[in-house]
């Protein structure tokens, strides 16, 4: 059975949204359980959502005692949904709070097709799922347990079903209520989960829209008065409640001292000049990167198309805010990725590709598949040991073949098969660098080897054998607060030696080592060295090393 008939087949009816997102479901999977938790965001999220499963507090969101004023609740209910059902606060199981992230990356490539299908038919769709859950943004934010993978699905289904309703008053397939449905649902979940975004991202298309085709008259069928509603009734419980409980404080803090610096100035380091996101995109958006010349060439030749407008109109306004935008990180143009699958699949499955935009592709997914399997080596001669080199090689080897692989066969003028082959040893070698590779990086690991060493010793709180907190001068990554548990004492050397004295554990950073080596002799207290942990903490730079100490019981009289 050739290519063409397989994709027939498997994007009738509701197969072309459930192949795409089994294939974000397995490009994702694995790092889910094989990943470390991962310094910062991510172990902040899934800490504070930790401390609401602990105290019952599910309008006030925090990290250890301090407010976290930045994002709305929404992920934090999803991810409080997952532990309860499949794990427990007290056994700080990163996957558990991960689940949302990989279903909403499996969300994002299904609306993706589902969308793409009304102006482009069913198969084109599935092409357009499969490369945007295959790509190796998108499946890398299906393992970190924060917003973006789930704002990426949310927005996604909300374009589509606003693709859907612009389609049907076009002469596309008819829609009814439960489209209709959908794009508040999606556009609701949205602003619960990261605010303002998915918001900005839609508006932005409907005002592309409404400016090239001078007529909006598609936009009343929306289900203006009961969407609204259905939006307060998703949205406004926990905004009022949140108001109630700080007092104002979350909106100040969240518009005044996170969202609003980041429109003038770099935030946290993360300032970058125009043309960062377009210089990352065949990197972020691989192996799609095969068709991205073709995509914006058939963006420019078939912009009268109505799907093709769409697609427009949801890439290049948004684009062009996150690009304005001084702070920039990696992941910001995630939610425009559904318009450039839209555009590869329209592109690759009409007539062959034009000869100049065929070598770019080729050329771009040749260098970028290198260029990722010299990464995976490069981290192994950095921070790899002998033991890892069969998984160096096989990541390594994997990657490099999606793109070498896409590239040979659209040079035989196969572009079709060339995506099917890039996509699927892409989603092999993100598996194997996630689910393999990467964890064995003992190095980037700190904090879960900290957490190992006290297990092994018997010196964890939650183990039931010492008394809580472990104490931590001079290191505060919160992958430790979460793998330590929510009273771990986050301090300097005091707090160290008032641990040691109370009979409980330290952890000791290296740079305060003399100091406390000092004030331990100075206080007369016994302490002995159970283990030390050396390596670098990625977030920073910084190489560190970290001793943890026991204390040594006082003798009986």
């Amino acid at each position: 059975m050739s290519l063409q008939a397989y994709l027939d087949r498997f994007s009738r009816g509701w197969r072309a949204p459930a192949v795409a997102a089994l294939i974000a479901f397995l490009a994702g999977l694995p790092g889910v359980f094989a990943m470390p938790p991962l310094d910062r965001d991510e172990s902040r999220f899934a800490q504070a959502t930790a401390q609401m499963l602990e105290t019952g507090d599910f309008v006030v969101i925090k990290f250890q005692d301090q407010p976290r004023f930045k994002k709305p609740v929404g992920i934090h209910w999803l991810q409080a949904a997952s532990v309860a059902l499949t794990s427990d606060p007290a056994d700080r199981e990163i996957w558990a709070y991960r689940l949302p992230s990989l279903l909403g990356a499996m969300l994002a490539a299904a609306a993706c097709a589902w969308g793409a299908a009304a102006f482009f038919g069913a198969p084109t769709g599935l092409v357009a799922g499969a490369i945007l859950g295959s790509t190796f943004l998108l499946s890398t934010e299906a393992f970190i347990a924060k917003t973006d993978a789930v704002l990426a699905g949310t927005t996604t289904l909300a374009l589509a079903a606003l693709a859907r309703i612009y389609a049907a008053s076009r002469d596309g397939p008819p829609v009814g209520r439960l489209t209709r449905l959908l794009f508040w649902l999606g556009l609701s979940v949205s602003i619960l989960v990261k605010g303002p975004v998915g918001l900005m991202v839609v508006a932005l298309t409907v005002l592309g829209l409404w400016a090239w085709d001078r007529q909006g008259a598609w936009l009343k069928s929306l289900g203006w008065i009961w969407g609204l509603i259905l939006l307060a009734a998703i949205v406004g419980p926990w905004a009022s409640a949140v108001t109630v409980a700080t007092d104002g404080g979350f909106w100040t803090t969240a518009f005044g001292a996170d969202f609003a610096p980041k429109l003038v100035g770099g935030q946290e380091s993360h300032g970058a000049p125009p043309g960062y996101h377009t210089l990352l995109t065949p990197l972020l958006i691989f192996p799609g990167t095969l068709l991205l010349p073709a995509a914006l060439a058939l963006a420019w030749r078939g912009r009268n198309e109505p799907g093709v407008r769409f697609a427009v109109c949801w890439l290049v306004p948004a684009f062009i805010v996150f690009e304005a935008t001084p702070t920039k990180l990696v992941h910001y143009t995630l939610p425009t990725y559904g318009a450039l699958a839209w555009l590869m699949a329209a592109a690759v499955m009409r007539a062959p590709l034009g000869r100049v935009v065929r070598w770019l592709g080729i050329g771009l997914c040749a260098f970028v598949g290198v260029v990722l399997g010299a990464a995976v080596f490069y981290l192994y001669g950095e921070y790899g040991d002998p033991g890892d080199l069969p998984a160096t090689v096989l990541t390594a080897l994997l990657l490099a073949a999606g793109g070498l692989s896409g590239a040979y066969l659209t040079w035989r003028r196969d572009a079709v098969s060339g995506l099917a082959a890039a996509c699927a040893l892409t989603v092999l070698g993100h598996g194997a660098f996630a689910g393999l590779f990467a964890p064995n990086l003992d190095p980037l690991w700190l904090s879960q080897r900290t957490e190992k060493m006290l297990e092994d010793a018997r010196l964890l709180p939650r183990q039931g054998f010492i008394a809580a907190p472990v104490a931590v001068a001079g290191y505060a990554e919160p992958s430790l607060v979460f793998a330590l548990g929510t009273p771990t004492d986050l301090g300097d050397v005091p707090e160290a030696i008032a641990a040691l004295a109370d009979e409980r554990p330290a952890v000791v950073e290296g740079r305060e080592q003399a100091q406390f080596e000092a004030a331990l002799k100075a206080a007369g207290i016994k302490a002995r060295q159970i283990g030390k942990v050396e390596g670098l903490d990625y977030s920073n730079g910084d190489e560190t090393t970290l001793r943890i100490y026991a204390p040594v019981p006082s003798e009986a009289p």
